[in-house]
């Protein structure tokens, strides 16, 4: 039976990408003036929304609700196809409980369809690749059972990791305590960030210097890749595209043959990392 694939403004997909993928709008208060991010990475001004972050304007992000995913997935369900959607991360937003809310209700109503939230444990192109992989086993003819097994059992390869150059934002949103801030702001101290496997964002090294931010996350890449030919890789930035097409670069000598997509990162999560926030994302060993 067909499915429909669902994923939000946070999986970070530009147009190119987008291909059986339908996105949900998220929310977010600028400056208190509500704004909605439709999801199409193409439409986003990175640029100038970083400049305001930069510039102290402040950035309220609100979790999808349980109405959204109800009217947004009982059309489907009524035509008589099946839905999966990836949800960022249960670890950061209260977004996948409400979808999974929703989802038992649906089910209880619809009791000859299939509904499945898969828990990305991450965010932007974190979640991105796996609505990516969603599609493609749509594609092939998976029923909507079988693919989201395999979704599943694709989380824990999902490799997210990123640096931030501003502690700050993170502080604001309760990521970090405010003293960590302040003495890894004095200190220049660049925190390589990754999701953990219940989906927390947790730091896993503290380095000096921006340049060696960089390299970390090549070691990262380094330690976790599968050997795979050809393997996508993905790098979201937040208005720093020079450093981002320097890990490019990194990358590319590690492993010439890998596929590699920059993009601006998306405002939704960007709200909460801040400008210069360079992020690579691949599918690995383990996380």
């Amino acid at each position: 039976m067909a499915f429909v694939v669902f994923a939000d403004g946070s999986a970070n997909l530009p147009g190119s990408m987008l291909e059986g993928i339908r996105l949900l709008p998220c929310e977010y208060v600028l400056d208190g003036k509500p704004c909605t991010y439709e999801g199409d990475l193409d439409r986003f001004d990175g640029h100038a929304y970083y400049e305001m972050l930069r510039k102290g304007h402040t950035v309220m992000t609100s979790m999808l609700n349980t109405e959204k995913f109800l009217s947004s997935f009982t059309p489907i369900l009524k035509a008589g196809k099946d839905v999966i959607y990836v949800s960022m991360s249960s670890g950061i937003s209260g977004t996948y409980n409400a979808a999974v809310s929703a989802a038992r209700s649906l089910m209880e109503t619809f009791s000859d369809r299939f509904v499945h939230i898969v828990d990305s444990m991450g965010c932007g192109f974190g979640s991105g690749m796996l609505a990516m992989k969603a599609a493609e086993l749509e594609r092939e003819g998976l029923e909507a059972r079988e693919a989201a097994r395999i979704l599943d059992e694709e989380v824990p390869h999902t490799c997210q990791y990123f640096t931030v150059d501003d502690l700050n934002y993170l502080k604001r949103t309760g990521r970090v305590g405010g003293l960590t801030a302040k003495i890894a702001t004095v200190l220049n101290i660049k925190p390589i960030l990754y999701g953990d496997s219940t989906g927390h964002i947790v730091s896993c090294e503290k380095i000096r210097g921006r340049k060696k931010a960089i390299e970390a996350l090549v070691s990262k890449y380094r330690a976790k890749r599968t050997g795979e030919k050809n393997p996508d890789v993905y790098i979201s930035h937040g208005d720093c595209i020079g450093d981002a097409r320097q890990l490019e670069s990194l990358i590319l000598e590690e492993t010439p043959d890998a596929r590699v997509n920059i993009c601006q990162h998306e405002p939704f999560s960007g709200a909460h990392v801040g400008p210069g926030m360079l992020g690579l994302f691949f599918r690995g060993k383990e996380r």
